[in-house]
């Protein structure tokens, strides 16, 4: 598919270079940089069909994690207990080649208990610091409406700086620390609603859903004989280092400003809407803009089209759009439906 936007600003003055050295050396940067995108969707490939492997019949929302891995987001997962949802994060770890945690959320669950506390050495006569289970790469706070706010807060702090406090101390987490957070919408006996500040902290909220028959007897035939260990110790999909130079580049990716000024046409029209109490804030803006980025590099693609706003306007809007009275996913699609879309010229502009 071709670009119906502009060039990106940065290839027309790489074509402007006055130093002769400098246009020499063009032929070898560009094959540098076509070879780094080939194996950066190599592997992308490579993860999207291990994740399908672990969570089958389900791949538009396999699709949907790794776009919001790639933009550096966190997740939000509401649903049943049962569909999948731990299998998924343990995958995409292994996938990724990171460390995994895992936090059950209970009312007694202490801040400490995920960031990690000071220990007094005898020996040493000092106190050293030992490392929660959010010094991972992806971390996965299971029933995370269970914990009281207190606790909440603290990954408030470490899904929003990347960083955690503890007596004072700031200690940095992984560049590409990723939560999956889980919630049981039918179940609400005992639990602490999420702020809509730590709301807006995750990029997607999605549903896994029940799998289909075929799929589900699929899953009882792969079960029998099975490896418990088989899909944990295989090689990770991504080099080291390769998902945060692949996050980069997503970061790269072309926007043009007509759609800018058409996702901010969305944002308006979250905050106009008669059945929406509390709309897209400036975050949110920030946010849609890179997992739309994201979407349009899992395609391939090095330009960002309407398609990709569309298409992530639901997992990025439920999570934190406040609806009364309506339901969620029809306020979003009628905000999307009588929302115009830009307009652009079918031919490449020199």
């Amino acid at each position: 598919m071709r670009n119906p936007f502009p060039y990106h600003p940065s290839e027309k003055q790489l074509w402007k270079c006055s130093s002769v050295a400098m246009v020499q050396e063009l032929p070898n940067t560009l094959a540098a940089r076509d070879q780094s995108l080939a194996e950066s969707h190599a592997a992308i490939a490579r993860l999207s069909d291990r994740l399908n492997r672990v969570l089958k019949g389900k791949p538009g929302v396999v699709e949907s994690v790794i776009i919001c891995l790639l933009a550096r987001g966190h997740l939000l997962l509401e649903d049943r207990p049962g569909l999948g949802k731990t299998t998924l994060a343990k995958g995409l770890a292994a996938g990724v080649g990171g460390r995994y945690a895992r936090i059950q959320c209970t009312p007694d669950l202490l801040p400490g208990d995920i960031t990690g506390f000071s220990l007094f050495n005898q020996q040493e006569q000092q106190f050293e610091f030992r490392p929660g289970p959010v010094f991972s790469d992806v971390l996965l706070a299971d029933e995370i409406n269970r914990a009281t706010p207190r606790t909440q807060s603290v990954l408030l702090e470490a899904m929003a700086e990347r960083q955690v406090t503890v007596d004072a101390i700031c200690h940095e987490l992984s560049a590409t620390f990723f939560v999956i957070a889980t919630q049981n919408p039918f179940d609400q006996h005992g639990t602490y609603p999420l702020p809509e500040a730590q709301l807006d902290r995750f990029a997607m909220k999605l549903s896994v859903g029940y799998p289909d028959r075929l799929d589900e007897m699929q899953m009882l035939t792969d079960a029998i004989g099975a490896s418990l260990t088989s899909e944990a110790n295989s090689l990770a999909c991504f080099a080291r280092g390769q998902l945060q130079r692949i996050q980069q580049l997503v970061a790269d990716v072309f926007v043009d400003a007509r759609i800018q000024h058409y996702l901010l046409d969305l944002i308006q029209a979250t905050r106009s809407h008669s059945g929406v109490v509390l709309g897209a804030s400036p975050r949110a803006a920030l946010t849609w803009q890179r997992v739309a980025q994201a979407r349009a590099f899992f395609h391939g693609r090095e330009y960002v089209v309407p398609d990709d706003v569309q298409e992530t306007a639901q997992p990025v809007l439920s999570v934190r759009l406040g609806v009364v009275h309506e339901n969620t996913e029809q306020v979003i699609q009628e905000l999307v439906g009588r929302t115009p879309l830009p307009a652009y010229s079918a031919k490449r502009q020199p």
